[in-house]
């Protein structure tokens, strides 16, 4: 017998060889038809694999990351299939899940796959697909799995099998087709029943440019064709809320070739924006007692050198700038923090002093790649809303739970309802991906659970998704079409002090190391600004809004008492405008509508005379006739629903 462990704790015994798909029979019938793959001692296996000695067992069904993931990887093998079909000459490479979805990169030589050929291939994949072909894994000698792919004539296959030990390699094998894979696929491929294939890319083999340019086709599928509609509807809302849509609409934002990919100019109305953005986090900051710093845009090669900056991304940043003196090296710099540490160095501190919290919207430069530059959600050059809090050991529990409640602060005022938080730790078998000793990782790690956990938060643990220097607590937020962004990260971290010899002289007289926590509540301006123009489609909160109140005469003739309407909301600090245009007013209305002005005020002969102003909602239509000042105090009252003051 063995003993398996479920996630709820409890411990069952089974015969050994039991499979997972019978151990979820024996909790429930309804939970084995759902069952689609499973992880046993953090391994993912089959459904069917025997299981041979004591362990943890998670059963994974298409509503969780692990189910996804599997059904995803099986629809890239009945993807592949399916090509194959039509180009029986193309080598495949890789096929892995995606977050949404699945790709196969295939090498298709002189022939194409393009739009027009999607149908022919999702009718055949389902083809297959209902031919419920049993996934079937088993293990392949090196010699012979070299064997099967030269002769097949794939040097990708070939490449990938020369890197891995015999004794490590494993097919996959489904209907007449065959794949090297490692495993972790659904049953059988009639539980897929629905297909979309999204479209086709160029991507280079192992993203080298130097190497072969294949096509990648991506795809996503389903167990029902109901999630597959819905999923389809979504994105065709997700195209009418695309950041960089509204972006340029509203405008907001734009790029230009001239000043290079990956670096974003700020409109009048989106810097104003992110003004208010970085005012109203200014003010909640100086409430919680942090201090403002400015920083440099670059710094000498060294510094970054002793942050482990350099080790780390140094290949993902711009090249080193050379100056006229020998052997000097500067960089855009990459991050705040090192900075910050040399002002904490600036004069001697004791425990009396800390925490000492720095604060600064600082630009950060980062070398992305052109291929995965997205509008500004990645870009390479950002504004971090960054901080850093300098502490005792004793003062972290409560100065991390401070920074929690500013992050939900910052969600609550900007209408992120629908989160969750990730205690992000390091992965226990890779030690070479990080600095600092385990002790002290253990440390930290314990502060991040415990402090949610005190703090109440829905969170859940993900090992190996840690920053070099520590662990840290992020927030996913689902945005209004469920969606799920990473914005704002808090993190401790032990090793920058250590590495920039901090110190502080603690009641004893002696000299110790502060404890470092790295804050973002936004993260970046310009990722937080994306989401948040997607999250409300451009209908921003009102205090926050570009333009609140746009004025309409409707004639030339109330053009002056238009301007004395403009006047007084903007003694009362109001963003308004006047269009002055020589349109009719249906069609002002329209354009105010587009625009996505919250309010848009009428100016006739009836409200000249009665000192009033005709009201319309944006989305909503009229909604009456105020006196200016009523109309004012409506409007000051809507933004304090929405802009609480932060205690």
């Amino acid at each position: 017998m063995i003993k398996i462990t479920l996630p709820d704790g409890s411990v069952k015994e089974f015969a050994k060889n039991s499979t997972p798909i019978e151990v979820a029979k024996s909790i429930s019938e309804g939970l084995a038809r759902n069952v689609i793959s499973a992880t046993f001692n953090e391994t993912t296996v089959e459904t069917n694999t025997p299981l041979t000695k004591d362990g943890s067992l998670v059963l994974h069904t298409f509503n969780d990351k692990g189910g996804k993931k599997a059904f995803w990887h099986s629809s890239a093998h009945v993807l592949a299939e399916a090509i194959l079909t039509f180009h029986p000459n193309a080598k495949l490479t890789i096929g892995p899940a995606i977050e949404n979805g699945f790709y196969y990169d295939i090498d298709l030589g002189e022939e194409i796959i393009s739009e027009k050929d999607f149908k022919d291939i999702e009718k055949k994949f389902l083809e297959i697909a209902r031919g419920k072909h049993e996934f079937k894994i088993r293990e392949v000698s090196k010699a012979d799995a070299l064997s099967f792919y030269k002769k097949e004539n794939n040097p990708y296959k070939v490449e990938l099998i020369e890197n891995l030990a015999d004794g490590d390699i494993t097919f996959c094998d489904h209907s007449s087709f065959t794949d090297l894979c490692r495993g972790g696929h659904v049953p059988n491929t009639g539980i897929i029943k629905a297909i979309k294939i999204m479209n086709v890319a160029g991507a280079y083999w192992r993203g080298d440019e130097k190497n072969n340019q294949l096509t990648r086709i991506y795809g996503i599928s389903f167990p029902k064709q109901k999630m597959l509609s819905e999923y389809l509807e979504v994105l065709e809302e997700a195209k009418k809320r695309d950041h960089r849509k509204l972006g340029k609409e509203l405008e907001l934002f734009t790029f230009s070739q001239r000043v290079g990919a990956g670096l974003p100019l700020w409109l009048p109305k989106g810097a104003s924006l992110r003004g208010r953005l970085q005012e109203f986090l200014e003010k909640a900051q100086k409430k919680a007692g942090y201090e403002m710093v400015m920083t440099p845009h670059i710094g000498q090669k060294e510094l970054y050198v002793t942050s482990g900056h350099y080790e780390k991304y140094g290949e993902d940043s711009f090249q080193s700038i050379k100056t006229p003196k020998m052997d000097e090296e500067f960089l855009l710099k990459p991050m705040n923090c090192p900075h910050h540490c040399e002002i904490y160095n600036f004069k001697p501190h004791s425990y009396k002093d800390l925490p000492k919290r720095y604060t600064e919207f600082g630009t950060v430069y980062r070398y992305e790649q052109s291929g995965e530059l997205h509008g500004l959600t990645r870009v390479r050059g950002f504004t971090q809303d960054d901080a850093h809090i300098f502490c005792t050991p004793e003062q972290l529990d409560q100065e991390f739970k401070d920074v929690i409640d500013l992050v939900l602060y910052v969600f609550g005022s900007l209408g992120f309802e629908d989160f969750t938080a990730q205690v992000s730790i390091r992965d226990k078998n890779n030690p070479d991906k990080y600095i600092g000793d385990s002790e002290t990782w253990e440390i930290a790690e314990n502060a991040i659970i415990n402090a949610a956990k005190d703090k109440n938060l829905d969170f859940v643990i993900e090992e190996g998704e840690a920053a070099f220097y520590g662990p840290k607590l992020d927030f996913m937020v689902k945005d209004a079409i469920g969606r799920s962004w990473q914005l704002g990260t808090i993190q401790v971290d032990y090793n920058l002090p250590k590495r920039f010899d901090l110190t502080y002289k603690g009641a004893d007289n002696q000299l110790h190391r502060p404890v470092m926590i790295h804050r973002a509540p936004f993260g970046s301006m310009e990722r937080f600004i994306a989401v948040l123009l997607e999250h409300t489609g451009g209908n921003f909160p009102l205090w926050l809004t570009p333009d609140q109140v746009i004025l309409l005469p409707i004639s030339d003739k109330y053009q002056k008492y238009s301007e004395k309407v403009l006047e007084s909301l903007e003694n009362s600090e109001i963003r308004a405008l006047v269009d002055n245009r020589s349109e009719k007013t249906g069609r002002k209305i329209r354009d105010a509508e587009v625009s996505k002005i919250p309010f848009m005020v009428i100016v006739g002969e009836k409200e000249e005379l009665e000192g009033t102003v005709s009201v319309r909602k944006h989305g909503e239509g009229d909604i009456g006739t105020f006196t200016i000042e009523e109309f004012i105090s409506l409007i000051k009252t809507e933004e304090r629903k929405t802009l609480k003051l932060f205690n």
